[in-house]
């Protein structure tokens, strides 16, 4: 064979492959599958960006639900304990804390990505009611007939700590509900006075009106976080979207649901 001929086609054959690896790998990244599992404080903001996310990296997200911290078969915990698949998981510094130390979590990859105070709402129509100070959040607590609170982190620093340190908890009649959607749509029908919790999982509720802030001196700002979890199919993909919602692009939809961005 001609030698001219022969580095011709050799150098087709080269290219050839190597296009065709390249083919593989894109194919590869636009078939990724990544599983999620969120808490609600950070859920309103994540669902708002997720879809610009997926179209700009080809990447299919199947999002599951658990509480941060907490007791019962939901926790995000819990879900990672009886092989629930996840990848990347999002919720408070407090639950993530207890992940890491649990070893469900890589190393090096959590990530700051937004603050949220706690906040009261009330059902929609209704006055609402004065928590500017300790002392009128106080009144407004013992106002009421019942509050309703997450059994998650929010939840159980009200009911251990605020609550108890007003000198008042024994004299609330309090509702614990497993997540804050399900806390939030109680008082949206109706069945309790109040809910007490992060502004994120009030602001945007169906049926509920925002309040306001809790006062400074009984104020949890909780952060939440995104990790790649320990064993990740996907952890390139993983990291691709916990960069995306730490990025600016996701600080809009951050701020409209109630939260701080982490700068």
């Amino acid at each position: 064979m001609n030698p001219i001929r022969f580095l011709n086609l050799h150098s087709q054959f080269t290219r050839m492959v190597v296009a065709g690896a390249a083919a593989a790998a894109c194919s590869a990244s636009a078939m990724a599958q990544l599983n999620v599992m969120i808490s609600g404080g950070f859920a309103v903001a994540y669902r708002q960006v997720l879809p610009e996310f997926e179209k700009a990296n080809g990447i299919k997200v199947d999002t599951g639900s658990g509480a941060s911290q907490g007791a019962g078969p939901q926790t995000i915990a819990a879900q990672l304990q009886r092989g629930v698949p996840a990848d990347v998981v999002i919720l408070s510094r407090e639950g993530l804390a207890e992940l890491m130390a649990a070893g469900r979590i890589v190393a090096g990859t959590d990530v700051d990505l937004a603050r949220v105070p706690l906040g009261a709402g009330v059902r929609t129509g209704v006055p609402k009611p004065d928590i500017r100070t300790v002392a009128a959040f106080k009144q407004t607590l013992l106002n009421a007939k019942t509050i309703a609170v997450p059994g998650s982190t929010s939840g159980i620093y009200l009911t251990t700590e605020v609550f108890p340190k007003m000198g008042i908890a024994d004299q609330l009649t309090v509702s614990v509900k497993a997540r804050g959607s399900q806390a939030a749509a109680m008082v949206a029908a109706g069945e309790a006075n109040m809910a007490v919790q992060p502004v994120s999982e009030l602001v945007n509720e169906v049926g509920i009106d925002f309040v306001g802030r809790l006062p400074a001196e009984l104020q949890l700002v909780q952060v939440f976080a995104a990790a790649v979890v320990t064993g990740a199919k996907e952890p390139e993909a993983a990291r691709k979207l916990i960069q995306f919602l730490a990025s600016e692009r996701t600080g809009v939809a951050i701020e409209q649901s109630g939260m701080d961005r982490v700068r």
